[in-house]
């Protein structure tokens, strides 16, 4: 099992949140994001780290500005 870490598992719960609120699957984000459904699950579970180009394509296909999916995403 890979371990996720304190900060992906904030922004995750972030981007989660956002998806479920504009009640998108995994794979409609992804579809909107241009990017795997997997992908995307592992930043939901906290068990991958998006570069910044990719938080800007998940902020932009959830309608979110990117300040947005970081809120509480503390070092």
């Amino acid at each position: 099992m890979i371990k996720s870490d304190p900060l992906l598992r904030a922004f995750g719960k972030n981007v989660r949140e956002a998806r479920d609120s504009k009640r998108l699957t995994q794979e409609k984000l992804a579809e909107f994001a241009g990017l795997d459904p997997t992908y995307i699950s592992g930043i939901e579970r906290g068990v991958r780290n998006p570069g910044i180009r990719n938080v800007a394509k998940i902020a932009k296909a959830l309608g979110v500005k990117t300040s947005d999916i970081c809120k509480g995403v503390e070092a």
